[in-house]
């Protein structure tokens, strides 16, 4: 399709308009949050624990310590500087094998998450990798899930109040067009083209037999092209308990989203065959509202309402003696997250 008809396309379907566009609107409805609160930067009391309340910054590898390690895939902390070989050895020695995850430290967005096949991937990994990342096993099921969840300090549980599912960005062989052609016949394929041809060369050149599947990309990331589907409507009380039980293990976690990975809805509202690949706090978006058939109006209802959720949370932690962050400190964290997402934005 031509590049007018991409451009078309984005301009006249919200969920791909840039973060700003969506939220600049909304800043009158945070300064409010923000008086009510008097605090700019009163997410940092959302949840305690995590530095900067998880709003941006702050390191995965700490969060999954928060988490009950039978919840979680396995996980080694590699640093920036260190020696290929030695770390690829700690790796393979905490029984994590080829192909795995990689993904950064501190993150946004999926932007520079990989799979990695073999070791010259890895030591290509951490050549252009511009900071600390994380080596995670590769988990068997198919299936992707966001959480939103809420507890309020001085309850004893919390609510789930949003469930995404996100469907992978993938393409189905038909016999003959080759992998490259079938990207290019659909709008949300296509605009990923440029990174998708970075990544995989002349493998965009095949032909996949009819019917089969081939995933351009292996996780649930809305820039990346996943789907996000709207299915807060299936919640159940099992699931509800479920995401109880690990929240609630987690000290001084009230706000934020859970990334999971699952086999079947049934078997994860029975706490069975999962696992929470990611837990993101204040900056956690509650990722159903974009679903294509919601409107621009709904997903701003919903942040709004997601907002006011976190501003009572953090209130009330900041009278239990949980500090806001400074407006000096907020605008670095401000700052240090732009100039992260530079480098990022590069890998």
């Amino acid at each position: 399709m031509s590049s007018f008809k991409l451009k078309w396309h984005k301009l006249t379907h919200w969920e791909y308009w840039p973060l700003w566009a969506i939220y600049y609107p909304l800043f009158p409805v945070w300064l409010y949050y923000s008086i009510k609160a008097r605090s700019f930067f009163f997410f940092n009391a959302a949840n305690p624990a995590m530095k900067n309340g998880g709003m941006a910054m702050e390191s995965k590898m700490e969060i999954y310590k928060m988490i009950p390690q039978q919840f979680i895939p396995k996980t080694v902390f590699v640093g920036k500087n260190e020696s290929s070989k030695l770390a690829l050895e700690r790796i393979l020695a905490s029984d994590i094998g080829f192909p795995f995850i990689a993904k950064p430290d501190i993150g946004m967005k999926a932007f520079g998450v990989d799979k990695i096949y073999n070791k010259d991937e890895f030591k290509n990994y951490l050549k252009r990798t511009p900071s600390h990342f994380l080596v995670q096993e590769l988990i068997p099921y198919t299936k992707e899930v966001g959480i939103f969840y809420v507890r309020i300090p001085g309850s004893e549980k919390g609510r789930v109040t949003g469930i995404v599912s996100k469907e992978f960005l993938s393409v189905i062989g038909n016999g003959t067009n080759t992998i490259e052609e079938l990207i290019k016949k659909e709008y949300r394929s296509h605009l990923q083209l440029k990174a998708l041809e970075k990544k995989f060369g002349e493998t965009l050149k095949t032909v996949l037999k009819e019917g089969e599947e081939f995933i351009l990309v292996p996780y649930g990331s809305h820039t990346r092209g996943a789907k996000f589907v709207d299915i807060t409507d299936k919640l159940n009380d099992g699931l509800e308990k479920v995401v109880n039980s690990i929240c609630s293990q987690m000290r001084e976690f009230h706000y934020g989203r859970l990334d999971v990975l699952y086999n079947s809805f049934e078997e994860l509202s029975l706490g069975k065959n999962f696992s929470v690949i990611e837990i993101n706090g204040a900056g956690g978006e509650a990722t159903h509202i974009y679903d294509p058939k919601h409107s621009l109006f709904f997903a701003w209802r919903e942040i709004a309402k997601h907002w006011g959720y976190m501003n009572e949370v953090s209130i009330l932690n900041h009278k239990k003696g949980h500090s806001y962050l400074s407006f000096k400190d907020g605008r670095a964290m401000l700052r240090d997250h732009e100039a992260l997402e530079s480098k990022l934005r590069m890998i």
